[in-house]
Parts: structure tokens; sequence; C-alpha cells
């Protein structure tokens, strides 16, 4: 019961986190591209801003539940006298996962803050030229969340 509910908030996050991700890139950015840059970008950073709260506990609920998934098989295994070998997937979704995890806290504390400050200040040059970052990295991100998925669920069919 208890591994069910950590795999369904680890899956819950992991859907909020990467649609977002998509949403944003896909569909919002190029919507808000008809809009004048000052108003453009402080619609962006309106959007990011409540975007990343909810990402910093989702993000946060994906490792927790994550480590805690692999830590209570590992556990319930070796407690059955049967070792354990934790999978390829496993370890890829733990190491890249991790990453993300480690790119979206750069995303947040170091390029949003910079982006967020061009627009608090308007100095639309300087927010240009921050949301171009966060755009690249929010990229690799997601990218990084769509390899993670495929190769869990290719995993899942090889084995």
């Amino acid at each position: 019961m208890l591994y069910d509910a950590l795999k369904t908030i680890h899956l819950l996050s992991i859907i909020l986190w990467v649609g977002g991700m998509t949403f944003a890139l896909f569909f919002v950015r190029p919507a808000v591209s008809q809009l004048e840059g000052p108003q453009r970008l402080t619609l962006m950073q309106d959007i990011m801003s409540r975007f990343f709260k909810t990402v910093t506990v989702a993000s946060l609920l994906v490792l927790i539940t994550g480590f805690w998934m692999i830590g209570r098989v590992a556990k319930q295994m070796v407690q059955s006298g049967v070792g354990f070998e934790m999978p390829f997937t496993w370890w890829f979704m733990a190491v890249v996962g991790t990453l993300m995890v480690a790119i979206y806290f750069h995303i947040r504390l170091a390029l949003f803050k910079r982006f967020n400050d061009a627009v608090k200040f308007s100095v639309w040059d300087k927010a240009a030229t921050a949301f171009a970052k966060l755009r690249l990295w929010i990229s690799i991100n997601l990218g990084l969340g769509i390899l993670i998925i495929v190769v869990t669920l290719l995993g899942r069919s090889l084995t």
C-alpha cells in the first residue's frame, strides 16, 4: 500500500513537471510571442514564478519518493535473503532524475533570479537574454525527462 502511494505521488509529480515544461515551451511561449517585449517578458515572469513554486515541490517529491521506493525494495529483498541488484532503468532514472533536479535548481535559483531582476527593473535587453537562457535549460531538462520516460518504458519491454 505504501509503495503504491509513493509510486502514485512519484508519477503525478513527473507528469506535472514534464507536462508543465511541454506546455510552457510549445504552447504558452509561442502564444505570447505576439505580445510586445516588455509585456511578453512580464507575463512569462508571472507564469514561470507560479510554475516554479509547484515544480520545486514536485521535483523534491520525485527524488524523495524515487529513492524511498528503491530503498524499500532493496530492504525487502535483503530481508528475504535475496540479493538486491538495482535494474539499469532504476539506475538511469536515479542518476538522470537527480541531474534534472540539479538543473532545475540552477534554473530556479540562478537563471530565473537574473530574469526576475531584469524584469523587475525593466532592463528589457537583459530580461530577453536571461529568458533565452531559461528557455534553453528548460528545453534540456524537458529532453532529459522525455529520455527517462522512453528508457524506462523501453527497458521494461526488453526485460
